[in-house]
């Protein structure tokens, strides 16, 4: 499938998708705390989505059984809510959502502390958001898609932190995922160069230890192989002429 340059039209409605997104995040980071279910945090997700008139991306995308992944501690991405799952201080949880606003994606995460964490998880949070700024200085339209990656992996390894390669960001718009692939970390080849009007979903996925993963028995969950932590910062931005726009934040 060729990558997909967005139209004016289309940008308008993925900006508005993206600011619905960024605003029911906002509600669910506060919302974390000690003592509550991961499907508590899910059905409010849900709840919020439906008040903005919005579909949630991930329900049943793929048979996906939630409006929103909640990965904790050693999970990397796309935890399953579970009642029986019940966040503790000290926990870390990656909050990844997707709205569908008039027919447009939506995709961003966030990492966020449960309660009071150690500081070695408060630097994993840090670096794994932090990277992704990193990457986004070179997200300009004649660069090419491997320094966006080069310049995470970069950033990430030189905290001591590694970048997951089993998983990578992807292109969006009428579809949560499009052509083409934005991985975290330097590729052989240089990749698609960057145009104006592509709209990406990039989104580094650091783990504390070695960047080694493997999927549970779900088919869905993915964990870090030595038990580390993870977390995940993710944003759908927009590649213009000049600096790129992040459409996920208010």
């Amino acid at each position: 499938m060729p990558i997909s340059i967005k139209s004016d039209r289309e940008i308008e409605l993925m900006q508005e998708s993206g600011k619905i997104l960024a605003k029911v995040l906002e509600e669910l980071e506060s919302y974390v705390r000690p003592g509550i279910s991961t499907l508590d945090i899910d059905k409010k997700c849900y709840d919020i989505i439906k008040s903005y008139g919005c579909i949630p991306s991930f329900l049943d995308y793929n048979g996906f059984p939630a409006s929103l992944c909640i990965s904790v501690n050693d999970e990397v991405v796309h935890g399953i809510p579970d009642k029986d799952h019940i966040l503790r201080e000290g926990d870390i949880v990656s909050l990844d959502c997707g709205v569908i606003y008039e027919g447009y994606h939506s995709d961003a995460a966030r990492t966020v502390p449960v309660g009071e964490i150690t500081n070695e998880a408060k630097k994993l949070i840090e670096v794994t958001k932090q990277s992704f700024y990193e990457g986004i200085k070179h997200a300009k339209e004649g660069k090419h898609l491997h320094d966006i990656s080069e310049a995470i992996q970069r950033y990430v390894e030189s905290f001591g932190f590694s970048v997951v390669r089993d998983l990578v960001g992807h292109g969006i718009g009428r579809n949560l995922h499009e052509e083409p692939q934005v991985p975290n970390f330097k590729q052989r080849n240089r990749g698609p160069k960057l145009v104006s009007g592509m709209t990406l979903a990039i989104e580094p996925m650091v783990n504390a230890g070695r960047y080694d993963v493997y999927w549970m028995d779900n088919d869905w969950t993915v964990v870090t192989e030595d038990g580390s932590l993870s977390a995940h910062y993710e944003n759908t931005i927009l590649i213009t002429d000049g600096e790129p726009r992040i459409l996920t934040r208010l």
